[in-house]
């Protein structure tokens, strides 16, 4: 630690960036914290829970897990059913006012993502500055901030490392780590068709729910129009999945990077 005045918490989403900054400290290649915080939306995929139960066995320090209210499933269901004043709805698809694509406001993440952390960091600190340790990687530098709060400084090791997303995953191969499953809801619309794909064929159950959903918030508070989890603007039941591969077509396999439609 820095100081008895100061307390280092490490901001974990579980996926490639912020595994490998945990995974990091306890090889002694990033300073430590004292915890790290996962918030829970309870809407990730299968894989994304295993992976966070094995990773939590490897480390040093405790994952606290923390989760607004029921979830953010639970709120969107409460909301359609008249339980709850708003829904804090994904970037759902849609057709804008001059007719192209286009993506409503995100209030998922800043609800069930940034606010239980904020109040876990909080507590965690107790009176105590806060080093705020996020997974951010050089090639997404552009979603580095400063915080904030006035009590809070973020600390971006992957930036000051000049690592990549690509070089978190060499570093997690080079180590005899699994490259960790990318962490977002199941019916969040910032996936590629690889990504929905492997969703399909690799958590069947969790594709389902992501149809559900997308049923589900077809329309969405304010919104004149429908809206979709899927860019084709299409129901996700009915999205046409095949790869050119499928269809008979030559193409190049590629990584998913998990940053389509952003």
């Amino acid at each position: 630690m820095k100081g008895t005045g100061e307390v280092r918490i490490l901001s974990l989403g579980a996926g490639v960036q912020s595994s490998t900054i945990a995974l990091m400290m306890k090889h002694g290649e990033i300073e430590p914290v004292e915890a790290a915080v996962f918030a829970d939306v309870r809407a990730e995929p299968r894989r994304v829970y295993e992976w966070l139960d094995w990773l939590e066995k490897q480390l040093p320090f405790p994952v606290i897990r923390v989760c607004q209210s029921d979830g953010l499933t639970a709120n969107i269901e409460a909301y359609k059913n008249g339980h709850a004043k708003r829904a804090s709805c994904p970037p759902l698809f849609t057709i804008g006012r001059d007719g192209k694509l286009a993506a409503i406001r995100r209030q998922c993440t800043r609800d069930f993502k940034l606010a239980p952390i904020r109040r876990a960091v909080r507590k965690i600190a107790a009176g105590r500055r806060v080093v705020q340790v996020i997974g951010i990687s050089s090639d997404e530098s552009r979603r580095a901030r400063v915080s904030d709060v006035g009590y809070i400084s973020n600390e971006y090791p992957l930036i000051e490392k000049g690592m990549t997303r690509s070089d978190c995953k060499a570093w997690m191969f080079r180590n005899f780590y699994s490259t960790p499953p990318r962490s977002a809801c199941v019916y969040c619309p910032y996936k590629c068709d690889a990504e929905w794909r492997l969703l399909r064929d690799d958590d069947p159950q969790g594709f389902a729910e992501a149809v559900r959903m997308d049923a589900l918030m077809r329309r969405v508070p304010h919104m004149e129009g429908e809206t979709f989890v899927h860019r084709s603007l299409v129901p996700l039941s009915e999205v046409d999945l095949t790869t050119d591969e499928d269809r008979g077509q030559l193409t190049f396999s590629f990584d998913c990077e998990g940053m389509c439609g952003v």
